[in-house]
């Protein structure tokens, strides 16, 4: 009798994987539902009330060039939030590389919910508190951690718990203050002169940090739906042309770094959620300079969406954002014990 190990003379093997279909196998593997599982401030000199008439154009470019030595993406598994960050960031050359010594860095995690971390509705305490305490270990001047909460923003803040672990590793954590937006001509096809919050159009770097979430409208959000937080007024008009906002926002604001969160990932009734039984933990983060290839390849593995599902991703690589082909980038996959 042939043993476990052998293969019937009938059995054919199973065809090679591509590299795209290879990746998006790495990130499926891992995690368990988790159902089983069970006032900030800003400096007085920067307070002023939006000047009627005055939208100033200022795009927001904070890229740096690529180096062809690193990866473009990276892919980290099996860890813990804070080892997450750590492994993602020494794969992609270190933090060092995007936080120079005496830069201001503004940290956008998703803060926009009355939530706990476990329901996954915002981005993990532990990943924003670990980029917050990388950007110090850099050289930044200041660091601030801030995002406009659909909300109320102080509950937010604080269920969230971002705002006691940021402060607790020095982050200036600044609440969305209705003086503290300024009128800006943004240039875009829908999005034209829009209230913008001020610390973002004020820092040198800015490290976008969003959690991979469902979304009822896209599909799911991700790191370019992230940038509705910068913004005040009545955003949801902007669901009307929701695909085209989103391309007009990353034109926009063109991000130091993204690095994704995805050690809970609410698969399903988002933005919002609220009921354990919708998130998954996968205990991984995608983090990377190309904010288009991110989006692509975490709506393909964990909802299989392609970019024809979500018109904006072809919009933001036609706009020259990035590729939705991430399976050509050079990517590096990390797996911790």
């Amino acid at each position: 009798m042939a043993g476990e190990t052998d293969r019937k003379p009938e059995e054919k093997q199973a065809p090679a994987l591509t590299r795209r279909e290879a990746m998006l196998q790495l990130l499926r593997v891992g995690g368990v539902a988790a159902g089983a599982a069970g006032a900030a401030y800003w400096l007085s000199e920067h307070s002023f009330r939006p000047v009627a008439g005055g939208a100033e154009q200022a795009r927001r470019d904070h890229r740096m060039a690529a180096n062809p030595q690193l990866p473009r993406l990276v892919v980290v598994q099996g860890g813990e939030p804070r080892a997450l960050v750590q492994r993602a960031l020494q794969d992609l050359g270190g933090m060092s590389r995007f936080v120079g010594h005496q830069d201001v860095v503004v940290i956008k995690p998703n803060i926009a919910w009355d939530r706990t971390p476990e329901q996954a509705a915002n981005t993990n305490p532990d990943v924003v508190a670990e980029v917050v305490r990388q950007c110090w270990q850099a050289g930044a001047k200041r660091v601030i951690v801030t995002d406009v909460s659909c909300n109320e923003a102080r509950r937010c803040f604080h269920r969230s718990g971002i705002q006691a672990a940021a402060s607790a590793e020095g982050a200036e954590v600044v609440l969305p203050d209705p003086d503290l937006f300024r009128e800006v001509d943004m240039g875009g096809v829908v999005l034209k002169t829009w209230p913008v919050f001020t610390p973002f159009l004020e820092a040198d770097k800015i490290i976008n940090l969003p959690i991979a979430k469902h979304h009822e409208l896209t599909g799911a959000t991700l790191g370019m739906k992230n940038w509705y937080g910068i913004l005040g007024g009545e955003r949801n008009r902007l669901h009307q042309q929701i695909h085209q906002s989103l391309v007009d926002l990353a034109s926009f604001m063109l991000p130091t770094l993204t690095m994704m969160d995805c050690y809970r990932i609410l698969l399903r009734n988002g933005p919002t959620g609220g009921n354990l039984e919708d998130v998954a933990t996968k205990k991984a983060m995608v983090a990377g300079t190309d904010p288009v290839a991110l989006d692509a390849y975490v709506a393909k593995a964990y909802w299989n969406l392609s970019p024809e599902h979500m018109p904006y991703l072809n919009m933001a690589a036609a706009r020259g954002l990035g590729t939705v082909d991430y399976d050509k980038l050079p990517v590096k996959f990390s797996k911790l014990s």
